[in-house]
């Protein structure tokens, strides 16, 4: 079995990455190779664009970015953009007053271009966008030239290559992202005992929405693939799946797809995971496969193995007890808002609430499909997509290295017995750090400021007095 404490090889390899202080010269060297430099160059006077946001995604799952002129893409490719470095923590000022990530004594970090990333934004074609790496600045000497733990974007990436490298296998997912729409034109008036859910009336108030959604998606390369209406103003879009870190990437475009659809269409679009009581959250299910990818560019999905019936196989069955065991730790991940925690307590709104398993039931954590994907039901639509699923592969590897087991469905096995999930966030900052193995297997970094943005919510909350607390206790107590 592998080391709790020290996260077993995943936490290793992670810890082997971050000490390399090479990362930040091999990325610039790679950039400037001529090759490279000409194909972005043609791209950008091939697409007329003018402009290009320079982006990262930040832990708090925003994406922040500067905007340069298209045609000093060179000098970018070489130099980067310069942040600093509390824009990956969102510049969250702590209710103490601190600038949460270093203060305002931290230093900056640069982003240097992956131009392999370009795009072009479909609504002006005149905007590009390049995803950027985070790196320590070599100046800083010995502490120089390494990647940034907080890039979560980054982190994932060289996760991923390790993990394939360990085991084999390459961890693809699908979304199925919720968000709730409001605005003039899309109300529904229904039944107070009926959902309005899968009504094509519904679909058709949504269908502007809808229509320049999925046209935006194509145009970003998304194979965008059905959609349905799901509660009042929630929809639900969803594109095929891929390898995880392409899906997180796109997740990522998601968001900004939406909030300029909204834009154009003088509505309003929210991920926030539980806007209203008796109505269904806004969930993310995750989508999890494993492939063994030969030489020749064959997958094999190892989750299934041919049977007709539906069952998991023992290696989906090592990763399942991974990742149920480690449910109550990753949950501060999965579920990272106060409000998040709203949609479990809603009865009857197919949201789990247990660290449990089954077979095409929507009640449970985990549900296997009959198409050979383990379907993980626990994350919201405000979830950091990278870092869901970093945790999520070192939950999974951690299953297959220990060969853990989950038991039976409804039955489940000894090491599970007494797994709770947490219900708030402040039951799920404790899990978090309870969890040896996954505290051992990530930056301590990461960890630390993470926890410190989520105590800093989870803090401000609980000093807030609601209209709930007046409408009980104003006149109520004598």
């Amino acid at each position: 079995m592998s080391d709790l404490k020290t996260g077993g090889r995943f936490g290793a390899a992670l810890r082997e990455i971050l000490a390399d202080d090479t990362a930040f010269s091999r990325h610039r060297e790679a950039n400037l190779r001529p090759e490279t430099v000409r194909a972005l160059g043609e791209r950008i006077r091939e697409t007329g664009v003018r402009y290009i946001y320079y982006m990262l995604p930040t832990l708090g799952s925003r994406t922040v970015a500067k905007v340069v002129p298209a045609d000093l893409f060179e000098r970018m490719l070489r130099k980067g953009i310069a942040f600093h470095r509390t824009a990956l923590t969102d510049l969250q000022t702590s209710r103490g007053g601190e600038l949460i990530g270093g203060g305002v004594d931290a230093h900056e970090f640069w982003g240097l271009p992956e131009p392999e990333t370009f795009q072009v934004l479909p609504w002006d074609p005149e905007v590009g966008r390049i995803f950027c790496t985070a790196y320590d600045p070599p100046h800083l000497g010995e502490d120089g030239g390494r990647l940034v733990a907080l890039d979560t974007r980054a982190l994932f990436k060289a996760a991923h290559r390790g993990f394939t490298e360990r085991t084999g296998l390459e961890l693809r997912s699908g979304l199925e992202p919720e968000m709730t729409w409001t605005g003039p034109g899309i109300e529904v008036v229904a039944k107070e005992d009926q959902s309005p859910a899968y009504q094509v009336e519904n679909l058709e108030k949504m269908r502007p929405v809808f229509k320049r959604v999925i046209s935006y998606g194509r145009a970003l390369d998304f194979t965008m693939i059905q959609g349905d209406y799901e509660d009042d103003g929630q929809i639900e879009l969803n594109w095929d799946y891929d390898r995880a870190d392409r899906t997180a990437e796109r997740m990522t475009a998601y968001r900004q797809i939406c909030k300029q659809v909204a834009r154009e269409l003088g509505l309003e679009a929210s991920f926030m995971a539980k806007p209203y009581n008796g109505k269904m959250g806004n969930g993310c299910h995750h989508n999890l496969s494993l492939w063994r990818v030969a030489d020749d560019g064959s997958a094999e999905n190892v989750i299934e193995d041919g049977r007709v019936e539906l069952h998991a196989t023992e290696t989906a069955r090592h990763a399942i007890a991974g990742m149920l065991l480690h449910a109550p730790g990753s949950m501060l991940v999965m579920a990272s808002t106060v409000n998040s925690y709203k949609r479990y307590w809603d009865a009857g709104q197919f949201a789990p609430s247990g660290a449990d398993w089954g077979l095409d039931t929507r009640g449970v954590a985990i549900r296997v499909s009959a198409n050979g994907r383990m379907e993980y039901r626990l994350p919201d639509a405000s979830v950091n997509p990278y870092l869901s699923h970093l945790y999520l592969l070192a939950a999974i590897e951690h299953g297959l290295e220990a060969r853990l087991e989950p038991g039976d469905p409804g039955q489940p096995s000894e090491a599970l017995q007494g797994v709770v999930v947490p219900n708030t966030l402040g039951m799920a900052i404790d899990s978090f750090e309870a969890d040896e193995y996954l505290m051992g297997a990530m930056p301590e970094e990461l960890t630390r400021i993470f926890l410190q943005l989520k105590r800093d919510e989870w803090a401000r909350y609980c000093g807030i007095i609601t209209q709930w607390e007046f409408d009980q206790y104003w006149e109520a107590i004598p």
